[in-house]
């Protein structure tokens, strides 16, 4: 019997390998892989045939961790040898999937009994994002979130931010209070005068028509700072 052609050999070998990982992730969960190969199994469908491996310890050298990839904006990921739009998707979707779950554990349920799991949240969402976004969420009178929206993008240390457009939100969703929440893509959560004036210019506004503004939280890379905990509110 003549040999195998190289081409069906490393076939053969790419799909018992991932088998290998299928099953080891079947059985022993996330736990009993290392992030490099949830990694290299996700790409699976952006390269079916391909090795995912040196593509997934590429992404995860450039930006540091997994978090870092998934949150990566799609011209980035594309400076990596190897991602196309394939790849740019499933890594997007992922990241999307990631935040609907983390966003669904807090939405419609009153924020103060649930206040870890909005801190996991708001790092899910925003810590590892390299420019920086405000975002508002919206309480009612029984404070149960009843809205979660993105306000501005900035750049890398400001986002423009009009406390009449918060406030006039505020109204038209009926919210009776509100906790600011915004990223620091430096990792330091500390707040800078421009976010102290910020927060008292809109806790100004919103005051004149009994909106309460419960908190600032600032997310930084390993952790978040609130104003109300710092004493700034």
């Amino acid at each position: 019997m003549a040999p195998k052609p190289l081409d069906e050999i490393e076939e053969d070998h790419r799909r018992f390998h991932r088998q290998r990982l299928r099953d080891r992730f079947t059985n022993g969960g996330a736990a009993a892989v290392p992030d490099y190969e949830l990694l290299e199994m996700l790409l699976y469908r952006a390269n079916r045939r391909g090795d995912t491996k040196p593509l997934a310890k590429r992404l995860l050298k450039t930006f540091g961790d997994l978090n870092h990839v998934l949150a990566a904006p799609p011209a980035r990921l594309k400076e990596v040898k190897g991602v196309g739009d394939a790849a740019v998707f499933e890594i997007k979707l992922m990241e999307a999937i990631g935040h609907r779950m983390a966003r669904a554990r807090v939405m419609n349920k009153p924020v103060l009994s649930s206040w870890d799991a909005l801190l996991d949240y708001c790092q899910s969402a925003m810590a590892h994002r390299d420019i920086e976004q405000f975002r508002i969420l919206f309480l009612d009178r029984k404070n149960v979130l009843i809205a979660d929206e993105e306000q501005q993008s900035g750049t890398v240390d400001h986002v423009p931010v009009y406390p009449r457009e918060v406030v006039k939100r505020a109204l038209e969703l009926n919210a009776s209070a509100l906790i600011l929440v915004h990223n620091h893509p430096s990792g330091d959560p500390t707040p800078s005068q421009a976010d102290v004036d910020m927060t008292y210019a809109i806790r100004d506004a919103a005051e004149v028509l009994n909106i309460v503004i419960h908190d600032h939280l600032i997310i930084g890379k390993a952790r978040e700072l609130s104003f109300r905990s710092e004493g700034y509110l």
